[in-house]
């Protein structure tokens, strides 16, 4: 399984909107979700409408309409949305539990690659169904204050952005930075969510 640039993108957008929502925003423009992120504007209303079509978000129109999460973070699990943009999460189509293919091999039931590759894409599966979209946001959310980076879409960071005069694009750069410089293999999800752990 390899998250496409389409998956990434809905899964960064979705954790905004569970930002948003835990910060008080009722709503969020597309405009403001691509410039926070720094992506492409009209790709991202075509991830929003199938995620829209898919019961994960649902919108309002007009001058100040946006889009917020359709139901909690909570019931919102990440391998769902995985499925949805990209498919089924195994290597290879003789291990999928949602779109089983046969393979060339003649003797799946002894075959070696094939046993191996089931424990990967249990293995995955086993994380991206575990976790879900609030796990996710109180993570991001935890280590934002950590380090003293106002919350994205709240009124702290509206007015660090009006006396800093910067733009959201810049802020957001400056704030991955500063982050970024701190990351390393204890930084995930998991480790953030259970402490030590091993796969």
């Amino acid at each position: 399984m390899k998250l496409s640039k389409k998956g990434e993108y809905a899964l960064r957008s979705l954790i905004n909107l569970g930002i948003a929502a835990e910060v008080g925003r009722s709503l969020v423009q597309v405009a403001e979700l691509a410039d926070t992120e720094q992506l492409p504007v009209k790709f991202l209303e075509q991830i929003m409408q199938a995620l829209k079509e898919a019961g994960f978000v649902t919108s309002a129109r007009g001058k100040f309409g946006g889009y917020r999460l359709a139901k909690p973070a909570k019931r919102i699990t990440i391998g769902e949305v995985v499925r949805l943009i990209d498919g089924p999460l195994a290597p290879i189509g003789c291990v999928s539990q949602t779109a089983y293919e046969k393979c060339t091999c003649p003797d799946e039931a002894h075959c070696g690659l094939r046993m191996l590759m089931l424990d990967v894409r249990n293995a995955i599966a086993g994380i991206l169904d575990r976790y879900t979209l609030a796990d996710v946001v109180e993570v991001t959310l935890r280590k934002l204050r950590r380090d003293n980076v106002p919350l994205p879409f709240s009124a702290e960071a509206e007015g660090a952005l009006t006396s800093a005069r910067l733009s959201p694009r810049h802020a957001r750069k400056l704030a991955t930075r500063t982050v970024a410089s701190r990351l390393d293999e204890t930084e995930g999800v998991l480790h953030q969510l259970l402490g030590d752990y091993t796969i």
